[in-house]
């Protein structure tokens, strides 16, 4: 079973890594962890293009910090993981299912947060995308209380 762990480095990711690791110790396989940082190229922001790079540079140095934390703890679990950052994607939603069709992934493990007054009721934009267009499976998990 191949299962992959999309990781932004919060707390309902780092849920979702544990889930996931859980899932592969009674059942064997593979957790392909990936980090997407998002590419600032083609907002209309009121940067100059030095200062789009050098924000571009930070988003990338911290993807990399949130992918090799992820990494270590899967290590540290004992599982077999492949880890992979992908940098400046125009869609993280988009990024994570043309991952996942391309490593022809079983299940993907996402967590979630809620969003504003309606939480209860709704996921996050890219855990929401993510579901609505996975080639797999999708299991999402909540943070515990």
């Amino acid at each position: 079973m191949k299962i992959l762990v999309p990781t932004d480095g919060s707390k309902y990711a780092e849920e979702a890594l544990y889930t996931a690791i859980e899932l592969l110790k009674a059942k064997e396989g593979e957790l392909f962890l990936l980090t997407v940082v998002p590419s600032i190229t083609g907002f209309d922001l009121e940067f100059s293009a030095d200062n789009q790079a050098r924000i571009q540079s930070e988003f990338e140095a911290q993807g990399a910090k949130v992918i090799n934390r992820a990494c270590d703890i899967a290590h540290g679990e004992g599982v077999k993981v492949t880890c992979k950052g992908e940098n400046t994607a125009p869609s993280v939603p988009e990024a994570i299912v043309t991952f996942a069709e391309k490593e022809k992934i079983d299940l993907i493990v996402i967590g979630t947060k809620g969003l504003g007054p309606t939480s209860r009721f709704r996921m996050g934009s890219v855990a929401s995308k993510v579901v609505r267009h996975a080639p797999c499976s999708v299991y999402v998990v909540k943070q515990k209380a």
